[in-house]
């Protein structure tokens, strides 16, 4: 099987955040995409070890920052290779909230979403958080960033508990 296969699906880079009380954080994720149009429905893909994660499971609400091209690597670090358990991954960034609490980046957005969770469904390792859209805005018309810009031009790489990491010491298994 050659998983390197799996590198061709194509995703986005976001950034999705939620609240727990009155504590914010967020993380980088590449599994969002729109599952209704009527009514407008989001599913997010969230590893159970990640901070984030937690708050999800304690709240009603989860907002999701499409990212820029323009993104530089310090952004996508802080807030998709360093813990929320650390640092404030809020301090010193520019945000709105939005009128459900959810923060929501501005910085490198193109536009941004606020979805009520409806359903989680525990798949193993991560959960799938569906949420019914309930606020959003285009905020410019910079071109998103793909993953697959985030890899060939930006050089990333993607954290072990990424929904699409793939341990690579043998990519051809018969």
């Amino acid at each position: 099987m050659d998983l390197t296969a799996l590198f061709k699906i194509s995703y986005g880079v976001f950034l999705v955040t939620s609240r727990k009380g009155e504590e914010y954080n967020g993380q980088v994720s590449n599994t969002v995409f729109q599952i209704n149009s009527e009514p407008p429905t989001i599913e997010i893909v969230i590893n159970k070890l990640n901070l984030t994660h937690d708050y999800l499971m304690n709240s009603e609400y989860f907002g999701v920052a499409v990212l820029n091209e323009e993104t530089p690597m310090t952004y996508i670090g802080r807030f998709g290779f360093k813990s929320g358990r650390d640092i404030d991954k809020f301090e010193g960034i520019e945000y709105a909230t939005t009128a459900n609490g959810i923060r929501i980046p501005l910085e490198y957005t193109v536009a941004w979403l606020e979805c009520q969770i409806i359903t989680k469904v525990d798949t193993s390792t991560h959960t799938i958080f569906i949420g019914r859209l309930t606020d959003s805005k285009v905020l410019t018309e910079d071109d998103p960033m793909t993953y697959k810009y985030y890899h060939t031009v930006k050089k990333g790489k993607e954290p072990k508990t990424a929904p699409t990491y793939v341990k690579l010491d043998n990519p051809q298994h018969s």
